[in-house]
């Protein structure tokens, strides 16, 4: 086969095939690719400058993408650079993918499976290991990143999640794009100002203007100490926990409290005491309204639950106050200690409630950020590396936002 008709099927600028090899055994084709001209300006890939001169050089096997059944490999020299600013170092070849033994289409083609499919069933397909498949995707996930228009994080959301067995992950999410920036192991101060260290520093801190976060100290501890001016927001969904936690320690105490008549009335309805009155279907609601008929201490329960969901509903602040002072003196001579110990916590966090007045924060994309994650761990039957796992829920949650504006 002419040399250049396979330069021209291979498509690589600047260079040209000098010499071909084929093994019909192995269904492999070999493909010894040199630059163009006589005497060629390489690159140094530290910092980009032109070299005349090298220093030594290697042979590298270099797999690309295959032609039909045949697996394609380039014989590539890559040349060691005496570079004037950063010493002798590799040169940059403009198809090659760093240190890999893939061309960088190849890792592109890779990555691309991998946005469907298991990184197991991709190393099948293509003949790779799945280390090589993961790191070859998390290569090009990380030019894709690195390309990216930097935003301005404006509001900041601070979770955890249990990413796999014994270990949790604190993710940072920037809720204006709806998708994770950071995340990292374990759930103390010390890994937040990792962040604050290595992600959000200098006057990029001075963007943020509310942080929407649980009630978790060592986070706010961390919050407090790198952005005292912006506004701390406790997430609705850790509140209304807060909340469904003295409803549920109601009903176990009526439960033990009651007599084995009653017992039976309340046992297996845990789930309808948690659920909002408006999601229940009528037959649920009968069987509540069964359990309030008989024990009027459950039915005040899960009325002041209903109730103070109308705290993020109010722009002003004075209404806040007020309808907290009027919830909490409802439950003053009730026999309800459990919502007792919740009204302290709701007076001592009053401020992260309060601030939703001002900054209307979307609780619920935190939320959708955690599922989008744990969606990711199932498909992928397991992540090891969390900065892979992030870059992957931002790829794909990019790809999500684009498909819904067009």
């Amino acid at each position: 086969m002419p040399e250049q008709i396979v330069s021209r099927i291979l498509g690589l600028g600047g260079y040209q095939v000098v010499r071909t090899k084929f093994n019909e055994r192995r269904s492999e084709l070999a493909l010894w690719v040199r630059p163009t001209g006589t005497k060629a300006l390489r690159v140094c890939g530290s910092c980009g400058k032109g070299v005349w001169q090298t220093h030594s050089h290697r042979v590298r096997w270099i797999r690309d993408l295959p032609w039909g059944q045949w697996k394609v490999w380039l014989v590539v020299e890559v040349h060691r650079l005496p570079c004037p600013r950063c010493g002798v170092t590799t040169e940059e070849i403009h198809f090659l993918d760093g240190k890999l033994r893939s061309t960088r289409r190849l890792c592109e083609a890779v990555s691309r499976d991998c946005e469907d499919a298991p990184v197991q069933r991709v190393a099948a397909k293509w003949g790779i290991p799945a280390t090589t498949v993961r790191r070859m995707d998390k290569r090009v996930l990380s030019r894709w990143s690195a390309k990216r228009k930097r935003r301005k994080l404006r509001w900041m959301g601070v979770d955890e999640i249990f990413w796999k067995k014994g270990e949790c992950l604190t993710v940072v999410s920037d809720l204006d794009a709806g998708e994770p920036i950071w995340a990292a192991p374990e759930r103390k101060k010390e890994t937040l100002d990792r962040f604050f260290t290595e992600v959000l520093t200098g006057r990029r801190r001075k963007w943020v203007e509310a942080v929407c976060v649980d009630m978790w100290e060592p986070y706010l501890q961390s919050i407090r100490q790198h952005l005292p001016e912006a506004a701390i927001v406790f997430d609705k969904f850790h509140v209304m926990k807060h909340v469904n936690a003295a409803v549920d320690e109601t009903r176990r105490a009526e439960f033990f409290r009651l007599g084995g008549a009653m017992r039976g009335v309340i046992r297996g309805k845990r789930w309808l005491f948690l659920t909002r009155w408006g999601n229940l279907t009528r037959s649920q609601r009968g069987r509540l309204n069964e359990v309030f008929a008989l024990n009027r201490r459950l039915f005040k329960a899960y009325v002041l639950k209903e109730q103070i969901e109308h705290l993020w509903t109010y722009s002003y602040e004075g209404a806040v106050r007020r309808f907290l002072a009027n919830w909490i003196l409802s439950i003053r001579w009730q026999r309800l200690p459990a919502f007792h110990k919740l009204a302290a916590t709701l007076v001592r966090h009053l401020d992260g409630i309060l601030a939703y007045c001002h900054h209307k924060v979307p609780f619920g994309l935190v939320e959708a950020i955690n599922a989008n994650i744990r969606s990711m761990i199932r498909r992928g039957r397991g992540y090891r590396d969390h900065d892979y796992l992030i870059l992957k829920v931002r790829k794909s949650t990019a790809q999500a936002r684009l498909l819904r504006a067009a």
